[in-house]
């Protein structure tokens, strides 16, 4: 039994970004070519092979204690962008305000695609999905610098469209227009009750 099916469609790079330092604001700046490394993506803040634990993780560790790093990049989805435009009513949600790396198209429902998917590009660079990446009042005040009476209702309107994170399991170069090969891991329903 294969641990992985390869989906039999393919999604698109659209936009690559990055940010060099935290102290640059928190929108990212576009760029033709990620190189991506087993730390993350070369040249961003959020490359590293551990980062510290975060609001995220208060459940299981204290604040600022060192774990791996598997939110090394943030991928969005021009499709959910759109979306969630639309339920803000505003002309076009800029990739630049959400803080990702990676803007994709033709992956359906991306924010939703399961812990542990691939995705691999042409030159055999594969990110695992760690999580969904949920709407955060960061973002929320980015857009209301342009649109003040909006950048409230990020948190709502992103709900499950915010994208996820992902960690660099296969180094390699990423660029514009790059197939997006995708692979799944067999899905199973927990029951913990």
């Amino acid at each position: 039994m294969a641990l992985l099916t390869k989906l039999s469609f393919q999604g698109k790079v659209e936009m690559l970004l990055r940010r060099q330092s935290r102290d640059q604001g928190f929108e990212k700046q576009h760029c033709d070519r990620l190189s991506l490394l087993l730390s993350g993506p070369e040249g961003d803040c959020h490359t590293g092979l551990t980062r510290l634990s975060d609001s995220r993780t208060l459940l299981t560790y204290k604040r600022n204690t060192v774990i791996r790093n598997v939110r090394q990049m943030t991928i969005i989805s021009q499709e959910e962008m759109e979306d969630v435009a639309r339920a803000m009513n505003l002309p076009e949600m800029n990739a630049t305000w959400l803080g990702a790396n990676l803007v994709t198209s033709g992956i359906p429902d991306l924010t939703l695609i399961p812990p542990s998917t691939r995705l691999q590009f042409p030159s055999g660079a594969t990110l695992v999905v760690d999580m969904e990446n949920l709407p955060c009042r960061q973002v929320a005040d980015v857009i209301a610098r342009d649109h003040p009476e909006q950048g409230l209702n990020f948190v709502k309107a992103a709900t499950h469209k915010r994208g996820v994170t992902a960690w660099v399991e296969c180094e390699g170069d990423v660029k514009m227009g790059d197939a997006i090969t995708i692979f799944i891991s067999p899905q199973r329903i927990y029951n913990f009750a």
